[in-house]
């Protein structure tokens, strides 16, 4: 096993912005953990389940080599909960891996991640990373450092690659 990976997700996430990333990162030899405000199965905006098997108290970030952020409605929702912004605060000041997908830029913002860094998102979102003071681009993949961001679930194939790039450095 190469390291640990978590998924945060929240209730109506993109269903393939959360289960891309979650095999793919299986495939290259990561262990994945669903996490979220609750543990069992949490649906999809598409009707696809998915299995969370921490929930947040139990999210012990050291233990993580990256953090995926998937989109949908999930961030909206997981921001409503302190733990979850605490969780991503972490894995910033862990200098960790953080790849977030479409609207997960979301929880990047309520920690406040997002000042001076470049970064894109979906459309709908763009003026809320430019009021939080990010540097907007609409590019399929954007890279900041350790920060990885993309689009929509079309970027998905540039989002791994840049991803696991970035793991293997």
């Amino acid at each position: 096993m190469k390291g640990k990976v978590l998924l945060l997700i929240g209730e109506e996430f993109e269903d393939v912005e959360a289960l891309y990333p979650y095999y793919r990162l299986i495939e290259e030899g990561y262990n994945v953990d669903a996490a979220s405000y609750k543990k069992g199965s949490l649906v999809g905006k598409h009707g696809i389940g998915m299995n969370v098997s921490l929930s947040l108290d139990g999210v012990k970030p050291e233990e993580y080599v990256a953090l995926v952020l998937p989109g949908g409605r999930g961030p909206e929702r997981l921001r409503l909960y302190p733990k979850s912004v605490e969780i991503v605060r972490k894995f910033i000041a862990g200098e960790k891996v953080i790849a977030a997908i479409c609207h997960g830029p979301q929880l990047l913002i309520s920690a406040g991640a997002v000042r001076g860094k470049t970064l894109t998102c979906w459309p709908g979102i763009k003026d809320d990373i430019i009021a939080a003071g990010g540097n907007y681009l609409d590019k399929e993949v954007v890279i900041d450092g350790k920060l990885i961001t993309s689009r929509k679930p079309d970027d998905l194939p540039y989002f791994m690659r840049e991803m696991i790039k970035l793991l293997k450095k």
